[in-house]
């Protein structure tokens, strides 16, 4: 649990601040009360995909991978009443909507592009969530309400 933690918190660390290097990032994780060494840190970033990009004003910062600035498909009222059930099997998440919000949801997830889920198959009311080999059914759910905490908290 403690990996799966660390590296939400680097995922939003990332996102809301400019960071410029490993200490930085590492400065902040010990504020939010995550102790770390640079070593695990370097791999999380390689895993999680992040790296050093141009930040527009002459530096570099982290920035997270597949960072599109297409708008989300909206769903139809609210993430609460667009998930109506979840079903783990194998190792992987079965995700029920009301007919015609699968479409919608699946999208939201592969955008939020998380190192813990592999990719969706999405029909019309049902979404197979595929996970990455050695993430928990845990990780995978706090990574769920991560996104929808966020997409529904900001509007697109």
């Amino acid at each position: 649990m403690k990996r799966a933690a660390r590296l939400i918190l680097i995922e939003r660390l990332v996102r809301e601040n400019a960071i410029t290097s490993q200490e930085d990032l590492l400065m902040l994780m010990e504020v939010a009360g995550m102790k770390c060494t640079q070593a695990t840190l370097s791999r999380d970033l390689r895993q999680m995909g992040i790296s050093r990009g141009f930040d527009g004003r002459g530096g570099y910062r982290y920035i997270m991978p597949g960072r599109r600035d297409q708008p989300y498909e909206q769903l139809p009222g609210p993430v609460t009443e667009a998930l109506t059930g979840m079903t783990w099997a194998r190792g992987m998440l079965l995700i029920n909507t009301p007919p015609g919000f699968a479409s919608a949801v699946a999208i939201r997830i592969d955008r939020a592009g998380r190192y813990e889920i592999a990719g969706t198959v999405a029909g019309d009311d049902t979404i197979l969530l595929i996970p990455r080999d050695n993430i928990s059914n845990e990780a995978v759910e706090e990574c769920l309400s991560t996104i929808f905490e966020s997409k529904s908290t900001t509007k697109t």
